[in-house]
């Protein structure tokens, strides 16, 4: 009997897959956002450094700061408001 993984992305086969056609563009790798900004936090699969972890896939947040290229995005929880750090690419403004 094997034991299963305990990495960041383990059992997220399905999750974290692009569809058939979705295509890699640089400009969500470029994209800049300002603070009070509210964006989604959904997952770009091609780049794993400064992926939030998969439950906070879709949720909205406001950029609190920005921290070197990545971004801190404040999202409540329940009834606490959590930090996450993840990248441009793995954000998207909310419209």
């Amino acid at each position: 009997m094997t034991t299963f993984g305990k990495g960041l992305r383990k059992r997220t086969r399905r999750k974290l897959r692009k569809k058939l056609r979705e295509k890699f563009t640089v400009t969500r790798f470029l994209q800049e956002f300002k603070k009070d900004e509210r964006v989604v936090i959904e997952h770009e699969p091609s780049s794993q450094k400064g992926m939030p972890h998969p439950r906070f896939k879709g949720l909205i947040g406001v950029i609190a700061e920005k921290r070197g290229r990545a971004y801190v995005v404040n999202v409540k929880v329940g009834n606490k408001i959590k930090k996450i750090i993840a990248r441009p690419e793995h954000l998207k403004p909310v419209k």
